[in-house]
């Protein structure tokens, strides 16, 4: 039996806008969708990656179309958070920050700290974080990361989760909806695997650091 493209009338929310931009542009309006997702981070990715790859599987547009648009509208939207932090720099955004309630202007500091260490690594693993993988761009672009390198390790990264979810609704058709029960379980899953990584990188760099103030510690 053929399958039907989602109907946006047959949708609620994010998932009805979501579709009515797919039936309205067609595979650019899925990476609209997507921008938006980075600019305002409580758009569930989640839901609208899955609803391009079920529109994929209808003809609606290519599988190949899906994972580019989605993919150019990830970084285009983590572009402009980069932008809006390197153009607001640490001093403004803290502060901005200081006025904020339950914010603290060293919360600034603090993090751009922390990404000064950590700043490749954070860029990429943040993609497969939810709200993380949006808000990382800010102190990227604070810290004034070489931009050629932002956009790689952000396309990689956004291409990496795109086609995972994309190719769930492209594999599932008309069933994509059972997965949402379950979105909360994988993102718990992807957030364990990248700590892992992490600590695992931490507990290396000590291990190395150690050996080398033991070397230095002997004259060697």
């Amino acid at each position: 039996m053929l399958q039907t493209a989602p109907d946006s009338s047959e949708l609620t929310g994010v998932a009805a806008w979501a579709v009515g931009l797919m039936e309205t542009v067609g595979a650019p309006g899925a990476g609209l969708a997507i921008a938006a997702e980075n600019l305002f981070p409580p758009i569930p990715s989640e839901v609208i990656l899955p609803l391009a790859g079920f529109t994929a599987a209808t003809g609606g547009f290519t599988l190949a179309e899906a994972i580019i648009w989605t993919t150019v509208g990830s970084v285009v939207g983590a572009l402009v958070l980069y932008g809006l932090g390197r153009l607001l720099g640490h001093d403004r955004l803290a502060a901005i920050a200081g006025k904020m309630p339950l914010v603290r202007a060293s919360d600034i500091t603090k993090t751009t700290d922390w990404f000064a260490k950590h700043g490749p690594k954070a860029v990429f693993f943040g993609r497969f974080l939810p709200i993380f993988r949006s808000l990382i761009s800010i102190p990227a672009g604070i810290e004034r990361m070489p931009i050629p390198l932002f956009l790689l390790l952000t396309l990689v990264g956004s291409a990496i989760w795109n086609t995972i979810f994309i190719m769930i609704g492209f594999t599932l058709g008309q069933n994509w909806h059972v997965i949402e029960p379950y979105m909360d379980t994988l993102q718990w899953v992807i957030i364990g695997a990248v700590v892992l990584v992490i600590v695992w990188w931490v507990v290396a760099r000590m291990r190395l650091n150690h050996r080398e103030g033991k070397h230095l510690f002997h004259g060697e």
